[in-house]
């Protein structure tokens, strides 16, 4: 049956600002891909990523490029090898997917190979700041059992203590987004490991990360901005210790759950990850969150509202996603 592709972008305004290395926004700009095949009606969404080069005028003409092969009926498989890995290829990705089991009658989580979905306990943010205000922020966030912190230079151990003093019993995932210095790990990954950091995500740029080989690690670093596809799996393994899976980065769930096997089979750690998004961008991460060590999947409890219906969370808990909202 011949398909439909439409594409919109929407803009979701983010609770107050969200701020880490490189900078601060107050709303997330996503792209929604929709493939409408009869009665049945597929979605998917994604974050352009300027750090990456893309901007949503970029994600709509890369999925504009595709709309022909999309429309005459091409697979998610044969759309991987169509498409270089990014955000436009994961809102394509993600909207075939939940096409394809609305059409079977079944669920994007049993055509991937995997039974009922659980509901996880995700990390939740908090933006870089000053000490005192992050120290505010934890304490507000005390109750939630992990909590992931940015961080980005001078003054991260002030931070790192505050935080820790105002979320004395949470499990801290650091996030430096590429803003440390070979010659300030020592101090740094010495405070990680004085404050029980369960691990720390991208300290060094990437390209700049060769040093880690070399470099002791006493809390384990994960690979995000360093990480994309299944290909970067064997230079990460020498380096890392866990790697953060965003489906905006392999360019949607169906590279994503190869990349995680990848990984798996390389001894590294798994983090189910996402950019600042709604629920629809989450939805799919839910399956990879399965068999994740970390989650953070928190966009939604970090915009000011969320599209309906969205993914119910209880606290951290969050929930996997009804029909309704996609897979």
């Amino acid at each position: 049956m011949h398909r439909q592709l439409s594409t919109a972008v929407e803009r979701w305004p983010i609770a107050g600002r969200f701020t880490i290395a490189r900078g601060s926004k107050t709303e997330a700009v996503v792209v929604v891909a929709t493939v409408r095949s009869g009665d049945h009606v597929g979605r998917g969404e994604c974050v352009p990523y300027p750090r990456y080069g893309e901007t949503p005028e970029t994600v709509l003409a890369a999925i504009e490029m595709q709309r022909p092969a999309v429309e005459a009926g091409m697979t998610r498989h044969e759309l991987r090898l169509a498409m270089p890995a990014g955000a436009a290829r994961n809102a394509v990705d993600c909207a075939l997917l939940d096409l394809e089991a609305k059409a079977a009658g079944t669920t994007a989580a049993a055509l991937l190979g995997l039974g009922t979905l659980e509901p996880v306990v995700t990390a939740y943010t908090l933006s870089l700041d000053a000490p005192d205000a992050m120290r505010a922020a934890a304490a507000v966030a005390s109750a939630r059992p992990l909590l992931k912190i940015k961080l980005g230079g001078e003054g991260d151990v002030e931070r790192l203590r505050a935080v820790r003093a105002g979320a004395p019993r949470s499990r801290i995932i650091v996030d430096a987004n590429e803003g440390w210095t070979p010659e300030a790990w020592p101090a740094l990954s010495a405070a990680c490991l004085e404050a029980g950091v369960a691990l720390i995500e991208q300290p060094f740029p990437d390209g700049d990360d060769d040093v880690l080989a070399g470099l002791d690690r006493p809390v384990p670093v994960c690979a995000d901005e360093s990480a994309h596809t299944s290909e970067d799996i064997p230079r990460l393994a020498r380096l890392y210790d866990a790697v953060n899976i965003k489906l905006d980065k392999t360019g949607g769930l169906t590279e994503a759950m190869i990349m995680a096997k990848a990984a798996d089979d390389a001894g590294l750690l798994i983090m189910a990850g996402c950019m600042v998004a709604t629920s629809l961008s989450m939805a799919p991460g839910m399956i990879l969150a399965q068999t994740a060590r970390f989650v953070d999947l928190d966009g939604p409890l970090l915009l000011a509202r969320d599209r309906e219906p969205g993914l119910s969370y209880d606290g951290s808990t969050v929930f996997p996603p009804a029909p309704a909202l996609w897979g």
